[in-house]
């Protein structure tokens, strides 16, 4: 039987009536599905050491997403043998694994059933965009496709590493001290191998060994806006963790990424993607509390949460590429619009006399700024109008979702949608057309940029009967509206349509004879 391991990810628990603020989300105190972070990894590991001793357990699929109530209280998740969720589509495939351990064999010489395997899923933002760097409330999930790291560890120190949408070989030091990057135009597949070593080293963890592997995304979603920067950086945390029995809580690897893209690479985001692709449960919308760390969960739909069979969820996510590919790390509309935010939030608390430090929106109570924006030029009124809608429509998002109501979340996406436009000021002629195209589409119930929105592809939330209809409608107009740029796109990656996905773990190999 193949062993599965999920790195310290806990099932969602049963959620209490909430207490609300200003929102009408849940506040940081409050416990909805889930105990906070913190709880949640003394409960499902030992006291963390800078060395521990990995238990491995194996696992089985529940019938229903939810797990038994013995299984929440110790805060155990539960996956599929073989890797996938307890979702309808099991991700990642035999055949992607078998593809991986047969790389990683050929590169190391070692066996295919050494071989483990970090699955790291791509992520979609529904509703919450453009404001966990200012401490918000977002919402995410993940879909079935994602960033596979097959490694085994090296005898030694050495990093050996192969890449299925790169040449050439990386090789380096576990032992090496790592310097962050000065300059975004050297950031390379090289730098997140480097950028996750740097970040457990700077926080004082042990390693000792190396790891011999092959990684690869798939073709036509990396450097789409679906977080795959992040996917990388978590598969080579997970596999540096694993390799030097390391036991780190998803709550710390969340922000042991945020240290490669902060530190290293130099990129001012916050935690929704980690966040997000460590957290996601498969059937369960994920709310983070980018300001004090602590997840939400709520299953769709929390009324018909006994009756509703897993596999069945009354929605397909849709994915439509611009054709235009973008590296955060090297566009400076991505930080200045973060600093614009800042600049915003630093103007309103000043108004105030308030003395915060932090100067993010989220310190500034939403009656100040509806007393207080009159002060703000227009850049930074268009910021802060965005943070302050955006967090409304995640408070109605959320209540829509546990309703089951799939029209009224489509309607805020698609509001959220204009936003990014009209006052974060994001998304390119391209995208833009591809947004509107998306929203005539049959059966789409709602869309909107994905990832920063400067580039990369838009997400739509559509009824999976029309789901096809809608892929063919979008294919047809886009091409129509840009032919240059979609006679560039391979027919087969133009448009997807996707499943939500689970969260990211290792897969152990299969160890029967």
């Amino acid at each position: 039987m193949k062993e599965v391991t999920e790195q310290a990810v806990r099932r969602p628990g049963p959620e209490p009536d909430p207490t609300t603020h200003e929102y009408g989300l849940a506040t940081p105190t409050t416990r909805t599905h889930a105990p906070p972070l913190e709880a949640q990894a003394a409960a499902a590991s030992p006291p963390l050491t800078r060395r521990a001793t990995r238990t491995n357990t194996s696992t089985t699929t529940p019938p229903h997403p939810r797990a038994p109530e013995s299984d929440q209280a110790a805060g155990l998740a539960m996956v599929a043998p073989g890797g996938g969720g307890a979702g309808p589509s099991l991700w990642p495939a035999a055949e992607e694994l078998a593809f991986v351990r047969k790389k990683v064999s050929e590169i190391s010489g070692r066996d295919e059933n050494e071989v483990r395997v970090a699955a790291c899923p791509y992520r979609i933002c529904p509703l919450g965009a453009h404001i966990d760097h200012q401490g918000g409330i977002v919402t995410a999930m993940t879909i079935n496709h994602g960033v596979l790291l097959g490694f085994v560890p090296s005898s030694d120190s050495e990093v050996v590493l192969q890449s299925g949408q790169f040449e050439g070989v990386i090789q380096f030091r576990v032992d090496d001290l790592q310097k962050p990057i000065d300059n975004p135009e050297n950031i390379n597949w090289e730098s997140y191998a480097r950028g996750a070593v740097y970040a457990l080293q700077n926080n004082g963890y042990d390693l000792k060994k190396g790891i011999i592997g092959y990684i690869s995304g798939v073709k036509g979603l990396d450097s789409s806006g679906l977080s795959s920067s992040a996917a990388v950086g978590i598969a080579y945390l997970l596999a540096l963790e694993n390799v030097n029995d390391l036991i780190i809580s998803p709550v710390d690897n969340i922000q042991l990424d945020k240290s490669i893209e902060n530190k290293y690479l130099g990129l001012e985001n916050g935690i929704l993607d980690p966040s997000a692709i460590l957290l996601s449960r498969y059937g369960y919308l994920t709310l983070m509390d980018c300001k004090t760390a602590s997840p939400s969960y709520v299953y769709f739909s929390e009324l018909s949460k006994s009756h509703q069979s897993p596999g069945q969820l009354p929605f397909k996510i849709l994915l439509a590429f611009s054709g235009l590919q973008h590296n955060l790390p090297k566009k400076r509309g991505y930080n200045t619009r973060v600093f614009e935010c800042k600049e915003a939030a630093r103007a309103l608390l000043c108004s105030s006399g308030s003395e915060e430090a932090s100067n993010i929106l989220r310190d500034v109570d939403p009656a100040l700024y509806e007393a207080q924006k009159c002060i703000l030029d227009e850049n930074l009124s268009r910021r802060a109008e965005h943070y302050f809608s955006e967090m409304k429509r995640v408070a109605k998002g959320r209540d829509a979702w546990a309703r089951g109501n799939l029209q009224e979340f489509g309607q805020l996406i698609s509001a959220s949608g204009r936003s990014s436009i009209l006052n974060y000021e994001c998304g390119s002629k391209e995208m833009i057309q591809l947004y509107e195209i998306l929203l005539k589409a049959p059966g789409v119930l709602g869309a909107r940029f994905s990832g920063a929105g400067f580039r990369g592809c838009c997400l739509a939330i559509v009824e999976p009967d029309h789901a096809e209809a809608a892929a063919e409608f979008v294919r047809v107009e886009y091409e129509k509206a840009q032919p240059e740029l979609v006679c560039h796109i391979p027919a087969d990656r133009r448009v997807r349509v996707c499943e939500p996905g689970d969260s990211a773990r290792v897969v152990l190999p299969d160890h029967r004879s």
